[in-house]
This record gives structure tokens, sequence and C-alpha cells, in this order.
């Protein structure tokens, strides 16, 4: 039986709001092994950023978790004190967020958000915080890093405030990080450096990262399994290997059909309409307004989460009878 360092179960979250409650999650499983790189992909509005928004208990109001359990190393994180998650957020688990810009404080100076991380966390004198944050600074590619910690975030680049917000993140050495689309405000270059970056330190330091991203390449570059997101419920899991060449949900497919490729003389695909109203989400499976392979069944009924292969699972009822198109 395979330990997790991290499973989430069942876990629905919603936000109650004057419309109606928007149900982001609704019932999903994520589970996530040690030294692993879980990628979890969809499109925006699928729930990836609430499930870590979950697992970490940061949820924005008015959000909150109805069901579900959040084990980590074994412990419900869901019985735990905000108190007690203050001392587990930041030092065992954290997040690299989007945009550096909001997620650095412009009123303090580099290393004063380094350094206050080490001395709460791990009680170390300013002078000894202050040499680990030049370490991780170096360490992160970032020249000069002495000079840099009395900088600004506003005076330094996206790419730089970037590699300091992960520098952050890994100050306590977590053993768990969640990379919440850490390149999307970068430009290409900027975005293959940090993601080498994020490869090199989770393999040195032996983390377990779940990268959150709607980009499919980083996916195929970057992750070791993956789990497949559609407004708040989970299509399809399994090795990205496994995933890209043979998946079993048509909502993979259409993801795949939509990443362009050197190779590709065809035209890009493209998938019709708009994540459905987490409001009122429809009856059945909730991709089959989207899906070109829906049946009768699939308006009425939700699919349940079925095994393909040893280590390959999908929710779709009409899996066993399609032939769906992978990727090299």
């Amino acid at each position: 039986m395979k330990k997790y360092l991290l499973e989430v179960s069942n876990l629905r979250t919603h936000f109650y709001t004057e419309a109606g409650v928007v149900k982001a999650l609704d019932g999903i499983t994520v589970n996530a092994e040690e030294k692993q790189i879980i990628g979890l992909v969809g499109e925006s509005g699928s729930g990836k950023s609430v499930t870590a928004q979950s697992v970490l208990r940061i949820i924005p109001k008015p959000g909150r978790i109805i069901t579900g359990s959040i084990k980590y190393e074994g412990e419900d994180l869901l019985r735990k004190s905000e108190t007690e998650m203050r001392k587990i957020r930041g030092s065992k688990m954290a997040i690299v967020f989007q945009d550096p810009t909001t997620s650095l404080n412009p009123l303090y100076t580099v290393g004063k958000q380094l350094t206050d991380v080490l001395q709460v966390h791990k009680h170390l004198t300013k002078q000894e915080a202050t040499q680990i944050s030049e370490n991780l600074l170096e360490k992160a590619g970032i020249p000069e890093p002495e000079k840099r910690l009395k900088a600004y975030p506003h005076e330094l680049s996206g790419g730089m405030k970037q590699r300091i917000a992960i520098a952050r993140a890994l100050a306590c050495k977590p053993k768990l990080l969640f990379a919440d689309e850490p390149t999307t405000n970068l430009d290409v270059t900027i975005q293959a450096q940090v993601l080498e970056l994020l490869k090199q330190l989770q393999k040195e330091d032996g983390m377990t990262m779940i990268m959150i991203t709607h980009d499919m390449g980083i996916v195929a570059d970057m992750t070791d399994r993956v789990t497949v997101l559609y407004a708040g419920k989970v299509m399809e899991e399994a090795d990205t290997r496994t995933l890209f060449t043979e998946p079993s949900h048509p909502y993979t497919e259409a993801l795949l059909k939509a990443v362009p490729t050197i190779a590709r003389t065809k035209a890009l695909g493209i998938i019709p309409g708009n994540i459905p109203n987490l409001i009122n989400p429809p009856t059945g499976c909730v991709y089959h307004p989207r899906c070109t392979y829906a049946k009768e069944i699939c308006k009425k009924q939700d699919p349940q989460w079925e095994q393909v292969t040893a280590d390959h699972y999908v929710a779709c009822h009409r899996w066993k009878e399609l032939k769906l198109q992978g990727e090299s």
C-alpha cells in the first residue's frame, strides 16, 4: 500500500455569495507521494488554486470547507487550530503564488521578508537568519545576494522577484511546496529559468511539489503524475506518460489537442463553450455540455470513479468504448 505525504479526500469547498453557493470544489481527491511532482491541471475556474488554499487553510472569505479530509503526514489538518496551522505553513508546507508583485510586501526589504520567516519558524538570531537568506538567494540564482537583501521588491525585475518568492517559500525546507502558476506573468525565457530552478531545488531538497497550471507543456516537462480538474471535480488521474499517450477522459484529450507543437501541421483544437456556472452546475457529468462524445446517460448520471489500469483512474461513463487520441 502506498504511503502518501498528502491525502486530500472527498473535499468540498464552497463560497457563499449573494448570487448563491459556488461549489468551487465538489468532492475532489488528490494524493501526493513523497518526492514526487504532481500536476494539477485544468482551465481557469477548475478549482486548482482553491485546492491549494484549502490544504493550507487560507481560503478567502466567503469560502468555507464543507466536508472531506486533508491529511498531511497522517495528521488531519482540518482538526488543527489556526495557531497550529501558522506553525505548519512556511515550515512544513509552503506556496509560491503566480504574481510575486502581490505576494511580496512592497513596504519591507527583501532581507526582512526572508529573515522574518526564518526567525519565526527556526528561532534564529537576526545574524544567523541574514546569512541563511544570503545563501538562499545565491541558491536561487540571484547575483549579489547581499545587495539584493537591502532592496525593495519594486526595485527588482519580475523574474528576480519570483526567484525571491521561491527562496522565501523554501527558507525553512518544507516537505510540500505548492507552485501556483509560478510563471504566468513572466516572459518565455524567464519562465524556462524559473521552472528549471524549481525542478532543481525540488530534486536537491527531496520535496514533494504540486504544480498548478493550465499549461500541458509544463505538465509534460515537470511532473510525475497528473490530476485533471474540471468545474471542481476530478476527471482523470494517471502518471504523466500514460495521461499523455493514453488519455481516458474526453476533457483530457481536448486539453492535449490544444497544446501547440513544432511538428503539428493541423490547427489547434479548441474546447467549445466555457466552464459552467458553479452555482448551478450541469446535471450528470459536469463536462457533458462541452463534450463531443456525450450521450443521454452523461446528462443524467454523475460518472463514478473507475480504475483503468493499476495506477490510472477516470470518471467517465464511456471510457471503455472510446478510443481517444493522445500525444507523444
